[in-house]
Parts: C-alpha cells; structure tokens; sequence
C-alpha cells in the first residue's frame, strides 16, 4: 500500500516526519495522515515527495513491475520497524 511504502522509503532515506512534512511545504499531521492511509496526497504533493525522497513516483504508488521493464532499480529498504499501536479511543 503506499502509506506503507511511503513510511518505508522515508525510514530508509533517515529522514524524521517533521522533516519530511516540512521538505514539502505541510503540516506534521497532515503528512502523518499519509502514513497512516487515512488520505493521500495531491498529484503536486506525490511528485513533491517523489523528489524530496528521490525515488519514482511509481516507486511510491508501487508500480514495480513497470519499473522493472524499463530497468530501473531503487536502492530503498522496505523493511522497516513496526508502527507503535494506537491507543484506544474514549467513548
């Protein structure tokens, strides 16, 4: 999914969230909104983060069998530590 390569690549490149979010002109939760899946970037904010982790936007939206037909590889770890569990919601 791409919150997950998302996360993955920003992990790989040792780059913080507020780093992140502020290489592309957001707010901290607004990025963290992407990692999260809860909403996805604009076009203008994929190609934003594509450049600041200098990868492919197919990268990012894994497309990696088309990557692969035309020979290009990206040096990115997708492993990566697992997410902290959320605390559970008050009712």
């Amino acid at each position: 999914m791409f919150n997950d390569r998302l996360r993955a690549t920003r992990i790989s490149r040792g780059l913080t969230v507020q780093t992140l979010a502020d290489s592309i002109c957001i707010g901290l939760r607004n990025y963290q909104k992407y990692e999260s899946g809860e909403t996805r970037p604009t076009f203008e904010g994929l190609i934003s983060l594509a450049n600041c982790l200098n990868v492919p936007v197919d990268f990012l939206l894994e497309r990696d069998d088309y990557l692969e037909s035309l020979g290009i590889s990206v040096d990115v770890s997708l492993d990566c530590p697992p997410r902290r569990p959320r605390p559970p919601k008050n009712r």
